[in-house]
């Protein structure tokens, strides 16, 4: 084709050289004729030469164009009837009309050929296709092989194209993808301190073994690389086999007895996977690793570049290990943070509890005693019964409620060297107005539950004790080890002891022997615990209301209540928190659920425990959170109804091992 064109050119190209030639013979006869005849002669020549020569490349082009139409027809046959890729027409009644052998082939039952059948026949999912507005493909299996099915419907016309070995490919690719895990013995120095060398021994080479053998069973290259600390390498298909186990590795170390303290040993992995880059991986599995930390450890968390995060385990009470050292050395950076800082702004969770308050009461102090202003962001909205109580006696003392001011006064006054103080919640969306975390640089999070996927960005500084009662109670020990110490006044040690109180449900549940000091400490500045009683205590509708939820309570798998409200009434949260506490002080029966509709509309879901459910695993699950025996959700856009059955649906699962 391309020396057609080029002949082309080189006529065009000719001919304009002869007229040209014939112009300049014109001129010479004037000169000289003679020499005018000659070149006559030679242009005619030329001209002969160029006309057979024209006439021989048209024979030529015609037999070129029918030597190629007869090979392209040659060729569209063999494609049509021999290529390895199907094709199909069908008809209004998606019926086959014709297909190729190739299509024929893998369709045919029982000798018959396709056509005349209706593509139902053949996939169902292939009207499925024709019927979709905005689908051109899809992937069908046909004899155990996979095709993808290309559709033309104005030709009514299906492409079937084996993709067997191409999945197959990626499914090898995705399988030896690497994966890092970092695994680390949460509680090894806490479980054997005091032990004597042997017994250490022991328990460490009874550790070790267990570990190794998990690994050599999947597959997993492990290597030590601390007395607690291990680094295994896999890939995502030995990956896939251990969470088929839901990491069963984390039972088989719970189970190890430790002398004398008879506290189990607790192990926490994390899982980086999902990317090629080695840097990334490490930093994912350190990331997932702080995680499950965070969250009280005993658990394995995946965390992956899409932001997919997964949990397994975490079904035992966090053990305490935290030291008075440690919040010493807390304390100490708070107050280098509030020095360097021109004021501090404090803030907890929307619809505030007397935790939430009771805290930034604390760190209000802690501001005070470095010499620093701090006012504290209150959400004035969404306030329970206890809450108000305690506002009402706030408000009678001027000095301290003018420390209290609503998020728009905080935006006015923020500036770039204030400090953020977020108590009692790490979450950005449950914060009395998120937008305030944008304007400030340095941000403070103190908090006693489990650390959730959704965590505060960049903060400077994290306190997160899980093992905590409440963040009233981790608040305490900091302000205990500030060196300007300023006395607390009696509604303040008051709000700060109603925290830990309405937390621990009056110091029965959650308590150490950590608690008990700070409730010492806070009782010697003057916390008047019958000032607590009255915050904590109902009136007659909300006792009422609590009765009827507990009157409508049905049990479930023997153990388990249930406890549903009206459609059309409207519960507070705090109310739905009671009455789940009071469901566990009733005979047989050991976890609780209580499920209502919330004043802002959404469904609200309290789940308690006495430790033989993990109701945080049942709660995050549909979207909640919480600790192992005290947990809840919302549910937004749902029934009561829907709401129940989700419930009910989780925690089957959950008992048949469905969840981790």
């Amino acid at each position: 084709m391309a020396n057609q064109f080029k002949h082309r050119w080189r006529s065009d190209l000719l001919i304009v050289i002869g007229l040209l030639f014939l112009l300049f013979l014109v001129f010479v006869a004037f000169l000289n004729w003679l020499l005018a005849v000659a070149g006559l002669v030679l242009l005619a020549l030329s001209v002969l030469w160029f006309l057979i020569n024209e006439r021989q490349f048209d024979k030529e082009l015609i037999q070129y164009a029918a030597g190629m139409s007869y090979r392209l027809k040659k060729v569209g046959n063999e494609a049509l009837l021999h290529m390895p890729i199907g094709i199909l027409l069908y008809d209004e009644s998606e019926r086959v009309q014709w297909c190729n052998p190739y299509l024929n082939q893998i369709t045919e039952e029982d000798g018959n050929t396709a056509i005349g059948r209706s593509l139902n026949e053949i996939a169902e999912s292939l009207s499925k296709l024709i019927a979709s507005d905005n689908k051109e493909s899809m992937i069908i299996a046909l004899n155990d092989r996979q095709y993808r099915v290309r559709l033309k419907r104005q030709e009514k016309l299906l492409y079937f194209t084996d993709i067997t070995d191409t999945l197959e490919i990626k499914k090898r690719y995705y399988n030896e993808k690497t994966v890092l895990a970092l695994i680390f013995l949460d509680n090894y120095d806490e479980v054997t301190q005091g032990l004597e060398d042997q017994v250490r021994s022991t328990i460490n080479n009874e550790t070790t073994t267990i570990i190794k053998n998990w690994a050599s069973e999947h597959g997993i290259y492990l290597r030590r690389t601390d007395s607690d600390r291990f680094l295994a390498i896999m890939n995502e298909r030995l990956l896939h086999s251990v969470e088929e186990q839901h990491f069963s590795i984390l039972d088989k170390v719970r189970e190890i007895t430790v002398p004398l303290s008879h506290i189990p040993l607790t192990l926490s992995i994390g899982v980086g996977a999902g990317t090629a880059s080695l840097e990334d991986l490490g930093s994912y599995a350190q990331s997932a690793l702080d995680l499950g930390l965070g969250r009280g450890g005993d658990q394995a968390v995946i965390k992956r570049p899409d932001g997919d995060v997964r949990f397994y385990g975490g079904k035992s009470n966090p053990v305490e290990k935290r030291t008075r050292v440690r919040a010493r050395v807390i304390s100490h950076a708070l107050s280098e943070l509030m020095l360097e800082s021109d004021q501090v702004m404090i803030m907890g969770h929307r619809a505030p509890d007397l935790d939430s308050i009771g805290s930034c009461i604390g760190i209000l102090k802690i501001a005070h005693a470095n010499g620093r202003s701090a006012k504290i962001i209150m959400d004035q909205t969404n306030n329970v019964s206890g809450v108000s109580k305690l506002l009402e006696e706030l408000k009678k003392q001027k000095n301290l409620w003018s420390n209290f001011i609503s998020a728009e006064q905080a935006a006015d006054q923020v500036t770039k060297r204030t400090l953020m103080v977020i108590v009692d919640t790490h979450r950005p969306s449950m914060v009395v107005n998120a937008s305030l975390l944008a304007s400030v640089h340095r941000i403070v999070v103190i908090d006693h539950h489990r650390r959730a996927e959704e965590f505060i960005r960049d903060p400077v500084l994290v306190y997160m004790e899980p093992y905590a009662s409440s963040t009233s109670e981790l608040v305490t020990e900091l302000l205990e080890y500030q060196p300007n110490e300023r006395p607390l006044d009696l509604i303040e040690a008051t709000a700060m002891l109603g925290g830990i109180a309405v937390d621990t449900k009056n110091f029965t549940l959650r308590t150490g022997f950590r608690t008990f000091d700070a409730a010492s400490y806070l009782r010697a500045h003057g916390a008047d615990t019958i000032l607590v009683q009255k915050f904590l205590c109902d009136d007659l509708d909300q006792f009422n209301q609590r009765a009827e939820l507990i009157r409508r309570t049905k049990l479930y798998k023997a153990n388990i209540a249930i406890a549903v409200g009206k459609d059309e009434q409207i519960y507070d949260q705090v109310l739905l928190a009671q009455t789940a506490d009071t469901m566990l002080m009733l005979e047989g029966i050991r976890t609780s659920f209580v499920i209502g509709k919330r004043t802002d509309g959404q469904i609200g879901v309290s789940a308690r425990s006495l430790g033989d459910l993990n109701v945080q695993v049942i709660m995050e699950s549909i979207g909640g959170g919480g600790h192992l025996n005290n947990a809840a959700t919302q549910m937004a856009d749902t029934s009561i109804e829907e709401a129940t059955a989700r419930v009910t649906h989780v925690i089957d699962l959950y008992l048949e091992g469905g969840l981790s």
